[in-house]
């Protein structure tokens, strides 16, 4: 039967049919649907991440921690550790290149965007799901990156990313794009402790902002993809190579001209010289936790007078880098080096070859074996006891209990002096010497000099199996260069307020100096130790026209090496060795530790205008004095098997009066 119904075309628009949406219809139709979805996407997205945002009322309230600042003897910038913050700066007083620097490198939208980036997001995404690990990626923008300093942490997470995007468009709708730019300039983190253009310019080119040149601008704006990594002071390379991206960006965007940013590369930026020295902050981590322990957490600016000289601690720098340098190929990796006057203040303070590789501080935390170092302390106690430099010993096998000594070149010389026994760094000898005096009569003259650390009584002990820091090696050395008085080392002297207020002295109840070596022990020991420097093992750290002292020492497999040595007033330890306590090839305090300390002294001691070492000297008797060798083996035993508490040091005699120069 034939179909009645008439065509679809010439159906009638009610009853049973329905008519199709134009296109204008379909897209109001499919706009409004989105648009409701979407609200009910960004109320659900406010309900989930508004709900515990950061209170916005202080928005321009700043909380920091007080600076510290930190100057050396001649009142010289150190350091500044803490927060600086400077006045802010009116965006109009700035060079119009400065903003422009960063919104080239870090928002080039940013003039037309409502707070948030959305292809910057997309990216970011994508990003994010194809990388596997490592941060997130989120487009911020300046608007973004300023609601998350003022506001939120830096954690890389979804919730804080979404916080932040809610708090930038809140910020773009209070506050206009030249207020938002201004804020971001005044309170961005540029590293070093510095907040704020005016701050950073000061910190790093001792400048005010409006002042800064096209390329400072730009070495400034790429410091925002990480201040310490892009560092114009620890990492001049990477930070310049960032400044060059930033001013091809500037030109791409018309901020400046190619012929400006020709110029710019033709004028090198010259960072602050103190901060591009990076000086002494292992000295500065040394004294930066005492500060705190002598005048409480800082409420306060504060200014801290140190005991440091920064030219000799420069000088100190410098041979420690290019003695591990050229080291290296026998296995040398680390080096610290701390020197002191004979009062005990530290002038340089080395706590490793390379500070923005390893903040680790060798000079006062690692505790390496002495090696022949710690000779000194067992032959001024056989000095004390009435031997002189010119008792004669023996050196041939020994055997104490189960433990042999075996010299360093595996050979044995016979009879000899104590001066050249000490000169040449005779083990038998100095473990023989040891055994008669009584390892703990050594330790306790150690301990009376400065070695504060764990020191055991076994026999080998004497070959320096003691465990110390360059910082212990360098006090107890320095009674031997300023007439026999104890030198407990440190390194501030003042803390006052940015005001004036003082807070701490150290000369203030400075108790009366105490003498630990008298005569002629001391006269002798420091025969013994110029015959090291002169004819000895020694002989490397020789500066010519200076009365010098010292000695080398080495350690199992050597795996440590020593030099130090002092001359009137002034004294320097050097240490060189591994991290991990392997083994160097054939390293010996002679050698790469005596170069670096002749290094560092070669060019300290013209500065210093240094003295000759006090005391002068007493010939001592050709004639060997009678000893009673029952008695000090009796004395040895005991202090080998540690049968009681070391003996009390006894009192020495009375040091010589000289007044010694520092």
């Amino acid at each position: 039967m034939a179909n009645s119904q008439p065509p679809r075309s010439q159906r009638p628009a009610g009853g049973g049919g329905r008519a199709r949406r134009t296109p204008l219809q379909a897209a109001l139709y499919w706009g409004a649907v989105l648009s409701v979805w979407g609200l009910i996407f960004v109320a659900a997205f406010f309900a989930v991440f508004a709900v515990d945002l950061p209170d916005t009322s202080k928005l321009f309230e700043v909380e920091r921690q007080p600076s510290i600042s930190y100057l050396d003897r001649s009142g010289a910038l150190v350091a500044v550790r803490g927060s600086q913050y400077a006045p802010p700066v009116d965006l109009d007083t700035l060079p119009d290149y400065v903003p422009k620097a960063f919104i080239a490198i870090e928002d080039r939208w940013f003039y037309w965007h409502p707070g948030f980036n959305p292809w910057g997001i997309v990216r970011s995404q994508i990003y994010n799901m194809t990388s596997d690990g490592g941060p997130l990626r989120g487009g911020s923008t300046i608007t973004q990156q300023l609601a998350r300093n003022l506001f939120l942490t830096p954690a890389q997470t979804y919730r804080r990313k979404a916080q932040e995007l809610i708090l930038a468009v809140w910020l773009e709708l209070r506050f206009s794009k030249k207020e938002i730019l201004e804020l971001y300039l005044n309170r961005v983190y540029f590293g070093g402790g510095a907040y704020g253009i005016e701050a950073a310019s000061q910190r790093y080119f001792n400048k005010p902002a409006p002042q800064l040149t096209i390329g400072e601008s730009a070495l400034l704006a790429g410091m925002m993809k990480g201040p310490s990594r892009y560092s114009p002071v620890s990492a001049t390379e990477r930070a310049a190579r960032r400044a060059t991206i930033v001013l091809d960006e500037m030109v791409r965007l018309g901020a400046i001209t190619p012929e400006q940013r020709t110029e710019a590369f033709n004028n090198p930026v010259r960072v602050n010289p103190t901060l591009a020295n990076q000086r002494a902050q292992y000295f500065v981590d040394w004294i930066d936790d005492e500060v705190r322990g002598l005048v409480g957490e800082p409420t306060d600016d504060l200014v801290v007078e140190t005991t440091l000289d920064l030219p000799i601690q420069t000088a100190a720098e410098q041979a420690v880098r290019r003695g591990v340098a050229a080291g290296a190929d026998q296995g040398i990796g680390q080096g610290a080096l701390v020197a002191l006057d004979g009062e005990g203040r530290v002038r340089a303070y080395v706590g490793g070859a390379d500070y923005a590789e390893s903040q680790f501080d060798r000079a006062a935390m690692a505790q390496r074996q002495a090696g022949s170092a710690f000779k000194p302390f067992v032959y001024l106690t056989a000095m004390e006891q009435g031997r002189t430099p010119n008792v004669r010993m023996v050196d041939e096998p020994l055997r104490i209990g189960d433990w042999e000594p075996r010299n360093y070149n595996g050979e044995f010389r016979g009879e000899m002096s104590l001066q050249q026994a000490l000169a040449q760094s005779t083990n038998t000898i100095a473990a023989r010497l040891a055994n008669e005096v009584g390892t703990g009569n050594v330790a306790a003259t150690a301990r009376r000099l400065g070695i504060t650390g764990k020191i055991q009584l076994d026999p080998s002990m004497a070959l320096g199996a003691v465990e110390v820091t360059p910082l212990q090696m360098a006090q107890a050395y320095a009674p031997f260069a300023n007439g026999g008085f104890k030198a407990q080392g440190y390194g501030i002297e003042r803390i006052r307020t940015a005001d004036g207020r003082v807070l701490y002295d150290h000369n203030v109840d400075k108790p009366q100096r105490q003498a630990v070596i008298g005569s002629p022990a001391l006269q002798y020991m420091n025969q013994m130790m110029r015959g090291v420097v002169t004819s000895g093992t020694g002989t490397a750290a020789q500066v010519p026209n200076y009365d010098l002292a010292g000695k080398t020492g080495t350690t199992n497999d050597y795996r440590d090496a020593w030099f130090v040595g002092y001359t009137g007033g002034f004294v320097a330890a050097v240490w060189v060795g591994k991290d991990d306590n392997t083994t160097m090839r054939r390293v010996s305090g002679g050698a790469a530790p005596a170069r670096i300390w002749r290094d560092f002294m070669g060019a300290a001691l013209p500065r210093l205008n240094a003295q000759p070492i006090p005391g002068g000297v007493i010939e001592p008797p050709q004639t060997t004095p009678v000893a009673d060798p029952i008695g000090d083996l009796l004395d040895g035993v005991g202090g080998m098997i540690g049968g009681g508490p070391d003996p009390a040091p006894a009192e020495p005699a009375a040091a010589s009066p000289e007044q010694i120069p520092y």
